[in-house]
């Protein structure tokens, strides 16, 4: 009999919460795609492949609601029809009767658990895939729709086209718009241009080939003709963003072992790292100008390499190194190094490229004269020039985030303080990393509390519905979500940092305050 009468409860508990759960993930996944639809412009096909991907995510808020909502519903059903005193007078104890309550909230507890450490952050990853494999149809439908668009996720490049031709790829009347720093750097215009992507794991490489265009840029140079290939290598964005908690468990051990693994982390340290090159490359410039007037500093390169000499040299922009005027350059061959040209010009900047791995050198002359023939060059690069060998050595002793984190670090490799370009880089990148380290440490131990809190929620949710008997099953049911509030000291870690106990121990409070207050009401009942 007893079996037959906990089959009876669990079936009833079944309905409620399948229902429950569908309606709640449809409302909660129907909700969660209103972004990606209004700032990507997805179509109908992206949108049924986000909802699906979103409904494990919702499922992991969803779970632990449904089945309280049906524990609620159905033991106060179970109280309101008499059914319960009809058991209790029958010689069954109330501990019993919530056995199929209790076996409930521990599938429920079970399956979150998976949900929140395994299967969620597989979907979102899955999401964000799907996006970035169809970053060409958003362009082009954002375009169509509101004549530009931004690339994701810090929105640095706009483009803006008068029509655009999904067909063929190419977009007519075009201009780009290039900002950083709060400033425009560059603006490219052109009657068409051929747009390819290039999808890569973690970034999409968009590809603009620009016909008949004009290029202004910050330095106001400008010129017509074609520009030919225009390649903006840019993280095309994610639907959620590259964030603790949409890792999985062996991903966060990874961070915690090397924060380089961390994108975020890695990106700006890798900046700060370029940067950090950049100046030790205008120290050590510096010094030899100052100690030789007139001597001309080397920077070997491929194919050809330079001798240059300048008044001085500083550091105005991020990654740049102007030199002070007059400038000479002496460009050679570097195989036979034979002379090719004597360059003077009153403007010229050293910019290293953002690639950590292998920082390359351009050296950017503005109205160079050339002595020998005195032809104007309004514009000339060096490109592909290398970091003298002892500066190249000096950083590879180090790893990347070792050599930029610390302050001190960056002290001895400059042998004086960083500029506040660089200082505000550091200030930035260890800003993130505390943050990192406190979201980690508040993402493991939310996920067990929102886990292990459920079994005690739902038990306290059949309590109330018991006790909230007459019709009033919603107040039960909102009643008994009351306590799940204690859980929110996630926030609490985050605001604290990862050293912070506190809101560590507001979240396990959480629990054994629900727990205790399980203990109460049932204690209560058993004696009724």
């Amino acid at each position: 009999m007893i079996f037959t009468l906990h089959r009876y409860i669990f079936c009833e508990l079944l309905k409620v919460f399948v229902l429950a759960t569908v309606a709640l993930t449809l409302i909660l996944s129907l909700g969660g795609i209103l972004r990606p639809v209004q700032e990507y412009g997805v179509g109908p096909r992206q949108v049924v492949h986000i909802l699906l991907y979103f409904m494990p995510i919702t499922l992991t808020f969803v779970l632990p609601m449904a089945a309280l909502f049906a524990s609620a519903l159905t033991y106060g059903r179970f109280a309101v029809d008499n059914e319960l005193d009809a058991c209790r007078a029958s010689g069954v104890s109330l501990l019993t009767l919530i056995y199929p309550g209790f076996v409930l909230a521990l599938l429920v507890a079970i399956a979150n658990l998976l949900l929140s450490f395994r299967v969620m952050p597989y979907f979102v990853h899955l999401a964000e895939k799907s996006m970035k494999a169809d970053a060409r149809q958003i362009l082009f439908r954002n375009i169509q729709r509101k004549g530009y668009y931004s690339l994701p996720p810090d929105g640095r490049y706009f483009i803006y086209a008068d029509y655009a031709d999904p067909m063929s790829g190419t977009l007519f009347g075009i201009v780009v718009v290039q900002y950083e720093n709060e400033r425009i750097k560059r603006i490219v215009t052109s009657e068409a241009t051929k747009v390819q992507f290039d999808p890569h794991d973690k970034f999409n490489e968009v590809q603009l080939n620009v016909y008949n265009a004009r290029q202004i840029g910050d330095a106001a140079n400008d010129y017509w003709g074609r520009i030919g290939s225009l390649l903006l290598k840019k993280e095309f964005g994610s639907l959620l963003g590259d964030k603790i908690k949409f890792k999985k468990v062996d991903e966060v051990k990874r961070i915690r072992a090397d924060l380089m693994q961390f994108d975020p982390i890695a990106k700006i340290a890798r900046t700060a790292y370029v940067q950090l090159a950049t100046e030790m490359l205008a120290q050590d410039m510096g010094r030899r100008l100052r100690a030789s007037p007139g001597d001309f500093y080397d920077l070997k390169g491929s194919p050809h390499s330079v001798r240059l000499s300048a008044t001085a040299c500083a550091l105005d922009k991020r990654m740049v190194i102007s030199l002070k005027p007059p400038v000479i350059v002496e460009e050679y061959d570097t195989r036979t190094g034979e002379r090719l040209r004597r360059l003077r010009c009153e403007k010229a900047e050293i910019y290293v490229e953002e690639d950590p791995a292998n920082p390359r050198l351009g050296l950017d002359l503005h109205s160079a004269r050339d002595e020998v023939g005195g032809s104007l060059l309004v514009q000339y690069v060096v490109a592909d020039l290398a970091l003298p060998d002892t500066i190249r050595q000096s950083l590879e002793r180090q790893p990347i985030l070792s050599a930029v984190s610390s302050r001190a670090q960056v002290t001895s490799m400059l042998g004086g303080p960083p500029s506040s370009i660089l200082a505000g880089q550091q200030t930035n990148l260890n800003a993130v990393i505390v943050h990192t380290q406190a979201a980690m440490k508040s993402e493991m131990n939310s996920r067990l509390v929102f886990g292990i809190g459920g079994i005690p929620m739902i038990l306290i949710g059949i309590g109330l519905g018991i006790v909230q008997r007459g019709g009033r099953l919603l107040g039960a049911f909102g009643a008994s979500c009351v306590p799940a509030a204690v859980i929110s000291g996630k926030r609490l870690v985050e605001t604290t940092g990862p050293r912070g106990p506190s809101g560590v121990l507001v979240m396990w409070a959480g629990v054994a305050f629900l727990v205790l207050l399980t203990a109460w009401i049932y204690r209560r009942l058993l004696r009724r």
